[in-house]
């Protein structure tokens, strides 16, 4: 049994501090997520509470048949479209490049499997440009991306969580990287540089 479902089992039977070391584990990379998806402190700072406040109320129906964090995304991807429904986020039309910058390289802080950002001018300039971009689109255009090019998942599994079919989710993830080709002035083999891009802020 591993370290991480020894905590789960104690975090089943009430142990607290066994949650918050789970917690601690992903409450960046759930946050990150959060952020790139609603584009606002406050809004990130909720969501990513909601998240956690029905893994804990929901903690006794993990089974132990995938990985905790890919049972915690579904929580998380619920949460998102929940809060889709029920909220307008508020987009900004400029960016403050320094707030920007130093906010995704907080949030991105020890998140496994994202690369840090450089502080050079030019990638300052692209992720604002990828930031306005993605502000252009649905904010299930959004989700899509973002679970594709920042979490790594297949169109088979976005598909099954956000509940489409496969053809859908690649034809979205489609308009929106032609979205970013757009802003950015990359040609459509450039669609590697447009990922890495988006999943380094």
């Amino acid at each position: 049994m591993s370290n991480e479902d020894q905590l789960v089992r104690q975090a089943q039977a009430g142990e607290t501090d066994a949650f918050c070391l789970l917690a601690r584990a992903y409450e960046r990379r759930i946050y990150s997520l959060a952020f790139h998806y609603s584009r606002n402190h406050q809004d990130a700072e909720d969501l990513s509470q909601e998240v956690w406040l029905k893994a804990y109320a929901a903690l006794a129906t993990f089974r132990f048949e995938s990985s905790f964090y890919t049972w915690l995304r579904r929580i998380m991807i619920n949460c998102f479209l929940n809060y889709r429904r029920t909220k307008s986020f508020s987009w900004p039309s400029q960016l403050d490049n320094h707030t920007a910058i130093e906010d995704c390289a907080i949030v991105n802080d020890k998140m496994s499997g994202v690369v840090a950002m450089e502080t050079t001018l030019q990638n300052r300039l692209v992720v604002e440009k990828v930031m306005h971009a993605l502000a252009d689109v649905t904010p299930q255009q959004r989700l899509i991306f973002l679970l594709k090019h920042q979490e790594g998942m297949t169109y088979e599994e976005i598909a099954k969580e956000i509940g489409c079919s496969t053809g859908a989710v690649k034809k979205s993830v489609s308009r929106t990287v032609t979205r970013l080709r757009q802003q950015l002035g990359v040609r459509a083999e450039s669609e590697e540089y447009i990922s890495c891009a988006a999943g380094g802020y």
